[in-house]
């Protein structure tokens, strides 16, 4: 086998040697009558620009084609005879050229001797434009010839690299094939006294990786059930926070309405003004964020019964308005929020209209949690102010970052706030260090990521980075 890889390769270099041997003569050819050409053409040029100009050094490429002409000639006869012009026709083509140079001179020279209108004259009755045609034909023809020799010979080159290539290929395949089957001839002696060891080793790494996957599903069980608590315990305090206040809101808006209906008739205009202000502002107000917080509580509860059916909630992309749901979630913290800011304080939301795939629930709980947070480590020396803000990067993606003026968090707890367990600062707020390592997850899980800004009595600005469709990511997760 080796043999006939040899001789096949050796074979077919020398095909590739001979086709360049062919490529370089075709090349020769061109070049050579290209060459001739072109000075057949700068000597009429010279000529017609010194007659027309009468300047001596406009003769410049007459003369440097006429002291190159032989030479031209010379290497152009050396090389034609790979071509399909006959002798007969390139002696035609040699005495057209040679008639040309010869007309040339003679209208030269009767200009250098003061004879201007012979020169023209025999310029314009002369044969020149005959006998320059005929050359150009002739070595046009010579040209074309060598460039299909040319390619011929180049597509013959390619054609002779190309088998070779292969022979090259299915030889090693073949030797791979020899050497395999070797091998597999020496393993078989040796296979039957180390089975009974790869067996015991099988067994001992089939009880490990049985052990060591028992350990990792106990562990997920676990992280599902302290997560489950967390939600309970975390998600739904927050909107039972704002029912309450509000409830208490409308507990002193009823104060108003009784005094009026109490005092009847003899009511003064301003405990009017205070009833009428009560029903048509501040219960509708009160009734709308209590709404809004019921609807939060909702979810989460169909959440959480959802998550204790199946165990594990799937991801839905779906189209949300980011804008509306900053604002949702805005106003169910807004009790909370206010209750102690004087103005100035709160949460706002400054967010350009924009769209965004992504699962409406996980969103709704990482906002909800960050400002959770941001309300309950907010700073004693001045109200609380949260701003929510919303943009897409040029990238498509979308960002999200939620700053507040609260206590802020230590440069060296910028990670470990994210770890589980893991708190930072003063421990005078009831939680587990639980909520930022979930909030991670979820953003996670919808294929984006959450970082931390803060400086300590300054103020802290979670921002979160997420595509712009869930749905293209668990796509491309699926693939």
């Amino acid at each position: 086998m080796l043999l006939a890889i040899v001789f096949a390769s050796f074979w077919l270099t020398r095909i590739s040697e001979r086709q360049f041997d062919e490529v370089v003569a075709a090349r020769e050819i061109r070049s050579a009558a290209a060459d001739l050409l072109s000075l057949a053409q700068d000597a009429e040029t010279g000529q017609r620009g010194y007659l027309l100009s009468r300047d001596v050094a406009y003769l410049g490429p007459y003369t440097n084609a006429v002291s190159r002409f032989d030479t031209t000639l010379q290497r152009l006869k050396e090389t034609a005879g790979a071509t399909d012009v006959t002798r007969a026709e390139f002696n035609r083509l040699e005495g057209a050229l040679r008639s040309k140079l010869a007309e040339l001179a003679q209208v030269v020279t009767l200009a250098e001797r003061g004879g201007w209108e012979e020169a023209i004259a025999a310029v314009r009755q002369g044969p020149g434009r005959n006998l320059m045609d005929e050359a150009r034909a002739g070595l046009s023809a010579i040209v074309s010839q060598s460039e299909q020799r040319l390619q011929h010979a180049i597509a013959g080159q390619e054609a002779a690299s190309a088998r070779l290539r292969w022979t090259i290929a299915a030889g090693a395949v073949a030797l791979i094939l020899l050497a395999a089957a070797a091998f597999w001839t020496i393993a078989h002696y040796t296979r039957e006294i180390s089975a009974a060891r790869n067996e015991v080793a099988a067994l001992n790494l089939g009880l490990e990786q049985r052990v060591q996957q028992r350990t990792e599903a106990l562990t997920r069980a676990n992280e599902e059930i302290q997560r489950f608590a967390y939600i309970v315990t975390h998600d739904l305090r927050a909107p039972l926070v704002n029912i309450m206040g509000f409830t208490s809101e409308l507990e002193a808006t009823a104060a108003p309405i009784k005094a009026y209906f109490e005092a009847g008739s003899s009511a003064a205009p301003a405990a009017l003004e205070e009833a009428s202000t009560a029903v048509n502002v501040d219960l509708p107000e009160a009734i709308s964020f209590i709404r809004s917080s019921t609807r939060k509580m909702d979810g989460l509860i169909n959440a959480i019964l959802k998550i204790s059916r199946e165990g594990k909630r799937v991801l839905r992309a779906e189209a949300i308005d980011l804008p509306a749901t900053l604002e949702a979630a805005a106003a169910a913290v807004h009790h909370q929020a206010t209750e102690s800011s004087e103005s100035g304080g709160g949460v706002i939301v400054e967010c350009q209209p924009l769209k965004i795939r992504t699962d409406r629930l996980s969103m709704e709980q990482v906002l909800g949690n960050l400002l959770d947070n941001a309300i309950k480590y907010r700073s004693s020396r001045r109200p609380l102010k949260v701003v929510m803000r919303g943009k897409r990067e040029k990238s498509g993606w979308v960002v999200v970052e939620i700053e507040d003026n609260g206590r802020g968090i230590s440069p060296a707890d910028h990670e470990r706030i994210f770890e589980l367990f893991r708190r930072s600062g003063t421990q005078d707020m009831p939680g587990e260090g639980i909520g930022l390592a979930h909030v991670r997850t979820i953003v996670r899980n919808l294929g984006g990521d959450i970082t931390v800004s803060s400086e300590l009595d300054v103020g802290t600005t979670f921002t979160i980075l997420l595509p712009p469709d869930l749905g293209a990511v668990q796509r491309s997760s699926t693939t």
